[in-house]
């Protein structure tokens, strides 16, 4: 999986977020006029010059257009593969964003704005991040980012000193209150806090069906055993974070209002977590990053893009 490799690259600001100085000068307002359109999409002056102040936050080289034009171009290939992140988990990853940097939200609003990166630019780039990182652990778990073989385990744990590694294995209990796409706008708040109740209630998977049985659109489904490297992307740390017979966080899906049961967890260590355990260590390398780029010169290859 691609997953720690793109958070970490993706989310790079460094120190250079927290050192800025609070008093640097607002950038002055500007007229945004559009520059290139990709595959009918528009990218503004505005877009480009908020990315050229990102850049320089982060201390880094680059071209501000060329970011651009790639972003729009990962973010259409997620939402064709139907990779959808909402808006609740923007806002918590830039609140994680915030924490991690020993930060107030306020303080990083400030940073964003006085810096001329803006908050709304550097949330869409978290969104296109978390979009892009699920397409390309698909990809990468598809065997184009070059599957573990039996083989290249055995030669692994060779070079370990003969050690087979382990992994931890879940029992999961998904748990979702539909919300039909017509009614979300006038239902989404409330079945929030239906889920936030049984949620609360939560005591292992065993009473899940019982609790729902009075309920209206609610679907309880069994996932069965799932290896921590299998886990989804957007799931992975909470359900990591949560204990045997609680249940994760509720979060708002394309789907509706869900939360995640964690039924039971052992350590496994067998050839099939071998594979796995070294497919997702292997992820963190150079051929991550030569899949990523190879992905995005093929949308590139097909995309209509246009200079105005």
């Amino acid at each position: 999986m691609m997953r720690k490799y793109l958070f970490s690259a993706g989310f790079a600001l460094l120190v250079a977020a927290t050192s800025v100085s609070m008093t640097v000068m607002t950038p002055p307002a500007f007229a945004s006029e559009i520059k290139y359109v990709v595959n009918d999409m528009p990218i503004t002056s505005g877009d480009i010059a908020h990315r050229a102040a990102f850049l320089k936050l982060q201390r880094k080289k680059g071209d501000a257009a060329q970011e651009m034009i790639d972003q729009t171009l990962r973010l259409a290939e997620a939402r064709r593969l139907g990779i959808r992140i909402s808006d609740a988990q923007v806002e918590a990853a830039y609140q994680r964003f915030a924490t991690n940097n020993k930060m107030q939200l306020g303080q990083l609003d400030g940073v964003m704005e006085k810096s001329g990166v803006t908050k709304d630019h550097f949330k869409e780039f978290i969104r296109a991040q978390m979009a892009w990182n699920q397409a390309l652990s698909a990809r990468y778990r598809s065997g184009e980012g070059g599957s573990v073989t039996e083989q290249d385990a055995v030669r692994r744990m060779l070079d370990k000193g003969g050690a087979k590694p382990s992994a931890t294995e879940y029992m999961l209990q998904q748990v979702i209150f539909v919300v039909p796409a017509s009614e979300r706008s006038a239902t989404l708040a409330k079945r929030k806090r239906e889920a936030d109740a049984m949620r609360a209630r939560f005591n292992g998977c065993n009473t899940t069906r019982e609790f729902a049985k009075g309920l209206i659109d609610v679907t309880v489904r069994d996932l069965g055993r799932v290896l921590a490297p299998q886990l989804p992307p957007d799931w992975a740390e909470q359900i990591k974070a949560t204990k045997v017979g609680g249940a994760t966080a509720t979060r708002e899906t394309e789907r509706g209002v869900e939360f995640i049961g964690i039924c039971s967890s052992r350590e496994v260590s067998d050839d099939k977590t071998a594979q796995m355990v070294f497919q997702s260590e292997g992820s963190n390398d150079k051929a991550a990053d030569d899949l990523s780029k190879k992905y995005v010169d093929e949308l590139k290859a097909k995309a209509r893009i246009v200079k105005r």
